[in-house]
């Protein structure tokens, strides 16, 4: 690793090209000098996100470029290619009177929304690779069935470009994954279904959330929340998006230091209402997911206590493969602020273990990494294995 390629280099450029001093930086982004200083020289090698979510806001720059975030597929890309999405999303021919290209039968409905389904089976894996190589394909099939089917094919077309927004958020690229939510949400506003037009809104809040916009990700989710808030009678459904929609004002709102009790009280209510966990458009809503936006909630506060209990409310199971993975780093980071290094480091090994590929895309999983690393005067076998599968050199 270069020293161009650390935080603490890429900080102090970006400052000095702001003509910032350190003091002046702290003061803007409400954080100590001697936290930057100790970036800037090396002494301290990654920061909690929320802290970097603040220096990222002070210096008018993105999140990820300050972070360093970038696509970590290395080799492992099944004959897929990041361009080639990116081409999908941002093809010449959605402009008006343009050729589609596309010209035969349309894919019936029946194998296109199979062939969604199996993409979303490929995210929840953290199978990055195969949903890459898939997905060009997948959006222009799907946009060729909406063109010819209409309505009846608005959740397949949806879902392909909620997908690939998922992905473009895990690989860095937050305004591309912006614009495969907003076609996916103007595409569900086409069709019939308020729900999947609601439920599909989670996940440009999550956008905003990695853009650290988190007063816009959070009234996004809430606004949405109001809007569809359900009778005592209504579908199972219809509560599970409601509910999804709170989990999601949880984490903005817990990462601009907001209290979240009333989030969590809303969500788990809706939850107690429902038998058992809902799935809902590659989703899922019950017990088990407040539990765990409470975790990644009370840990952001930097509760890590509060944060262990809740995770022990989660059934074994209960979350999908990355979600679990997700959840994982979050109990790593309760117990590094509990002072418990050891487990922190079991959880990180099994949050590896969902997906290696999925897991050299989580930052904060990085920092800890760093973190631990920086504390061991000789750093562990265990630490070894994670800070070369995170090519932290």
């Amino acid at each position: 690793m270069t020293d161009a390629s650390t935080l603490g280099a890429r900080l102090r450029a970006v400052r000095i090209d702001r003509d910032l001093t350190q003091e002046e930086l702290a003061e803007r982004a409400g954080l100590s000098r001697d936290l930057i200083a100790k970036l800037e020289q090396g002494q301290r090698r990654s920061a909690r996100l929320t802290s970097l979510m603040r220096l990222a806001n002070a210096l008018d720059i993105e999140l990820s470029k300050l972070l360093g975030k970038r696509d970590q597929l290395g080799a492992d890309r099944d004959g897929g290619s990041v361009l080639a999405l990116r081409n999908a999303l941002l093809t010449p021919s959605l402009l008006p009177d343009l050729d589609d290209g596309m010209d035969g039968e349309p894919t019936p409905l029946p194998d296109i929304e199979a062939a969604v389904e199996q993409a979303c089976r490929s995210y929840w894996r953290g199978n990055f690779p195969a949903l890459i190589a898939g997905l060009p394909d997948l959006l222009a099939e799907a946009r060729y069935s909406h063109a010819a089917f209409g309505a009846a094919a608005v959740y397949p077309l949806s879902m392909a470009y909620d997908l690939a927004a998922a992905v473009m958020i895990h690989l860095g690229r937050e305004d591309l994954a912006a614009i495969g939510a907003e076609r996916a949400i103007t595409t569900a506003h086409g069709g019939d279904d308020e729900l999947l037009w609601a439920c599909l809104h989670a996940t440009y809040v999550w956008v905003l959330l990695n853009q650290a916009r988190l007063t816009e990700a959070e009234q996004l989710a809430t606004t949405m929340a109001a809007r569809i808030e359900p009778a005592f009678s209504a579908p199972t459904q219809h509560i599970a998006v409601w509910g999804k929609l709170l989990l999601g004002a949880m984490a903005p709102a817990a990462a601009a230091g907001r209290d979240i009790t009333e989030y969590a009280s809303l969500a788990a209510a809706g939850a107690g209402r429902l038998r058992g966990t809902v799935a809902i458009y590659n989703s899922r809503f019950g017990p088990d997911m407040v539990a765990e936006q409470e975790t990644h909630a009370y840990t952001v506060l930097r509760h890590p206590t509060m944060a262990l209990q809740a995770a022990r409310r989660i059934q074994p199971g209960a979350l999908e493969s990355i979600a679990f993975g997700r959840h994982l780093i979050d109990v790593a980071q309760a117990h590094l602020d509990a002072g418990h290094r050891v487990a922190a480091t079991e959880r990180l090994l099994e949050a590896r273990e969902q997906s290696r590929v999925w897991f050299r895309h989580q930052a904060v999983a990085r920092g800890l990494v760093e973190a631990i690393r920086d504390e061991e005067t000789r750093p562990s076998r265990a630490v070894r294995s994670l800070a070369r599968t995170l090519n932290l050199g």
